[in-house]
């Protein structure tokens, strides 16, 4: 319990940061920061950054259901902020182009390619459209078609692919609208695909009058209505109308012929899902009244089922407004939830209550009830199976199998039953119960197989009694991914492969259960990520893949996985790499370590492996191993354990155990001699940017810091953030000491703040950087703040990119690299 002394000085400070806020929102940018002539344009980092920066990257691949084909999709890796600068409306947490009627910052494929699994030969597809911006990629349920949007300018088109003739074409011009969830859904027919168009009375969107016509008012009448700090809301009944306007969308059935009737009715509607057996489609439709507290997943919704005219054969549920959910992970609304098509059934739903008001304070026997209802869809709904803990996921099998995984936060609790759906009061037998930090006894994740309707089961033998299990196989030697089966009659576990070095190769299809074959994504350090096909019983590896190596000029950088201790005995684990050619004969580097702390509940959880020593050495922009091509040593993901065991809140030392992991990461670099403690700087993004900025306030064990997108200020976040469930007025001691906004004048080493003033991440809003700097510069410390025009909380454009490198790099060089 707090003191009235130290209560009073947290609202004096508090108040002093809110009356700093103000005069910052009041004074022209101008005044806030002196900029010099020569950073008014963008910059470029040193050709050996920007080189690894602008290299091709690898492509993704998706494989069909019937594991004969992969599409090989190529992606640009950065994008002119000219595509940024595009119109941009951010309504109810949701970013969209108005011109186009898709999301506006998502990302795309340029380029798609054919390739054949069994004997590896490539297929250009013709007839694409020029200028591609490819998003929402989905294979028929029999692999014969590929269904696609391509954005333009002023519209949205659908597209198809005809696999066996290698061509495509357009199926729906300009009317697609992709802004809100899914654009589109595949019939288990494989012949036709439900869509979401623009209604043909659509009109012009609304024009907001320059005079004000009424105040902007908001009520509350006693119920408590808690809400984590969300961006984008809606502010008022402008955008209540443009909210309606842009995502009101119709249905519209269309063959791959081009043939195509509209159905239902109008509204906006956030989900379309066919039944297994396609003839319904499952529905669910945002209504009025809107909020202007939470985003649209909480607006108020009516989940139906259609015929496939549009008709409404049922309304499953119609459900309020849910701003009065509870503070808390494993909080949910009250009513039915998470609805689903049992994917084994022709056309039956399943949902969710909770039995505990939703709160997961409350002490409650049950906590969710699943339920099912089968078509025709009249009676009552069917109970399943009730839960202890709250759900997490419905694994379908068969008939006779299904499995039920339900989740606890306090404990990070995990646990599986095998049920069978079909029984009258079906019986729950337990596979798994484990803490999903425990990454060395995860059992892992079942396979998954796609069935011809479209819909996904579980991947079992031929008898049905064995599933099949993949995960990282996480160990004291790092991770090392695993195939296993497992006995659902037995419980017993046979593992069937694991990764071996100096590879680091994980499962993706098991192609056939009897022979064992299947296909992995292997890599090594110097080996960039290919896919394989693996034969366990005749221990044969072919190739299908030969993606090159995108930077060769980093084949030879040295990495290595590295152990150490916390003074408290806690073990810690980080990556170093080193500049190609280096030795500890050279003498120390100037380094960067780049991190990101995480809340455990157990030490053992904590200091175990988390990486492995022979992934590929792969580089990005967000990436710390740019700088190895500047001559720097990099300390990659060394571990911020911040462990708060039994009752204990982790964040309740969190300060203490933050600067003890810092300082035994330092420790074992200068006992290693590749640095030196007056050269070595930390960085983070987002909670990493939180993290260095308390380093900074609370040690000396930097020359200096690196912050990007990051929240300083926790009272701006007062229901919680990250990991904390607790509000600030039950926890304002723990809020005001991990505040580095509150510790502004212990800054005293020189931070480089970068932030995208378009940023839409929870808690990071840009004033939170905007404020920190200016507090920084009111007490004389030595600070830069960087905002990027149009950037979010993850940055896009190259134009940015190459600045913020460009910033980075000089930052570095003068305060750690050229450090006295």
């Amino acid at each position: 319990m707090l003191c009235i002394a130290t209560f009073r000085r947290h609202i004096s400070v508090i108040m002093c940061s809110l009356m700093l806020s103000a005069i910052i929102i009041c004074l022209p940018w101008s005044e806030l920061s002196a900029q010099s002539s020569s950073t008014q344009k963008y910059q470029t980092p040193p050709k050996a950054i920007a080189d690894l920066i602008d290299a091709p990257p690898t492509p993704y691949v998706s494989i069909d259901p019937t594991q004969k084909w992969m599409l090989i999709q190529e992606y640009p890796n950065l994008i002119a902020i000219e595509e940024l600068a595009q119109p941009e409306l951010r309504l109810a947490g949701i970013r969209m182009n108005p011109k186009n009627r898709g999301p506006s910052r998502g990302r795309y494929v340029t380029g798609l390619k054919l390739l054949d699994i069994k004997d590896g030969k490539e297929f250009e597809i013709r007839g694409l459209p020029e200028k591609a911006k490819i998003r929402n990629i989905r294979w028929s349920p029999d692999g014969n078609h590929i269904a696609f949007i391509n954005s333009r300018e002023n519209g949205q088109d659908l597209w198809v692919i005809d696999v066996s003739a290698k061509t495509a074409k357009k199926l729906v011009a300009d009317k697609i609208n992709s802004a809100y969830r899914s654009a589109f859904e595949w019939l288990p027919d494989n012949q036709t695909i439900i869509c979401k168009i623009m209604p043909d009375d659509i009109g012009k969107a609304p024009v907001e009058s320059g005079v004000p016509s009424a105040p902007v008012i908001q009520e509350t009448s006693g119920k408590k209505a808690p809400a984590r700090t969300y961006q984008d809301l809606l502010k008022n009944a402008h955008d209540e109308k443009l909210f309606e306007h842009h995502f009101t969308v119709q249905i519209f059935r269309v063959m791959i012929d081009g043939k195509g009737k509209q159905i239902g009715k109008t509204g906006i509607i956030r989900r379309i899902e066919p039944s297994p057996n396609g003839l319904y489609i499952l529905v669910e439709t945002v209504h009025r009244p809107f909020s202007y507290l939470v985003p649209a997943y909480r607006f108020p919704h009516s989940v139906e089922v259609w015929d496939l005219e549009g008709n409404v054969v049922k309304q499953i549920a119609d459900l309020p407004l849910a701003e009065e959910v509870p503070i808390g992970f494993g909080a949910v609304p009250t009513g039915p939830r998470s609805f689903e098509w049992l994917s084994n059934e022709p056309a039956a739903l399943c949902w969710v209550e909770a039995q505990d008001g939703g709160d997961p304070k409350a002490e409650a026997e049950i906590r969710d009830n699943i339920y099912t209802l089968n078509d025709p869809f009249s009676g009552e709904p069917r109970l399943l199976v009730s839960l202890q803990l709250r759900y997490y996921n419905v694994l379908w099998g068969n008939e006779q199998l299904a499995i039920v995984n339900e989740w606890w936060w306090r404990d990070r609790r995990i646990r599986s039953w095998k049920i069978n759906p079909s029984s009258e009061k079906p019986d729950t037998t337990l596979l798994h119960d484990f803490s999903w930090q425990d990454r060395y006894n995860h059992p892992g994740y079942p396979l998954m197989r796609e069935l011809p309707n479209g819909h996904s089961v579980l991947l079992t033998s031929e008898q049905g009694n064995t599933i099949y299990l993949v995960g990282d196989g996480a160990s004291p030697e790092g991770d090392r991914p695993f195939i296993d089966s497992y006995d659902l009659m037995r419980k017993e576990t046979k593992r069937l492969w694991r990764s071996e070095a100096p590879y680091f190769e994980r499962p993706v299809e098991l192609l056939d259960t009897d022979k064992l074959i299947m296909i992995t994504r292997r890599e090594s350090i110097s080996k960039p990520p290919n896919y394989f096909i693996r034969d366990l019983k005749n221990e044969q590896l072919s190739q299908i893949t030969k993606f090159p190596h995108p930077t060769p000029q980093l084949k030879d950088v040295q990495k290595e996985l590295i152990r150490y201790e916390r003074e408290d005995g806690v073990k810690m684990t980080a990556t170093l790499y080193l500049p190609p050619n280096y030795k500890t004969d050279d003498g120390p580097l100037p380094m960067l370590m780049w991190a990101y702390p995480q809340e455990f509940k157990s030490a053992d959880a904590a200091g175990q492996v988390t990486d492995s020593p022979y992934r590929f050495v792969r580089i990005g922009w967000w990436s710390p191993l740019l700088w190895l091509v500047s001559g720097y040593g990099v300390l990659d993901d060394p571990t911020m354990p911040i462990i708060g065991e039994g009752d204990e809140e982790p964040n309740d030392t969190y300060v203490e155990q933050l600067v003890a992991s810092a300082k035994a990461a330092v420790e074992e670099m200068v006992r290693r001699g590749v640095a030196e403690r007056n050269r070595i700087a930390i960085g983070g993004h987002s909670y990493g940017a939180f993290m260095t900025a308390n380093l900074l306030a609370h040690s000396d064990l930097f020359s200096a810091g690196i912050a990007r997108s990051g929240a300083y200020n926790r009272t701006l976040t007062p229901f919680g953030f990250q990991a904390e469930e607790r509000t600030l007025w039950e926890a304002l001691d723990v809020y005001f000491e991990m505040s580095p906004f509150m510790h502004a004048d212990s800054v005293n080493e020189p931070i480089l703040l970068i932030h995208g003033e378009a940023d839409n991440n929870s808690g990071t809003f840009p004033m939170q950087s905007e404020r920190f700097y200016n507090a920084i510069k009111g007490h004389g410390g030595t600070a830069k703040l960087v905002m990027l025009p149009l950037e979010s909380h993850g940055y896009r454009s190259r134009e940015s990119i190459m600045h913020m490198l460009w910033e980075m790099t000089n930052w570095l060089d003068k305060y750690v690299k050229n450090a006295e």
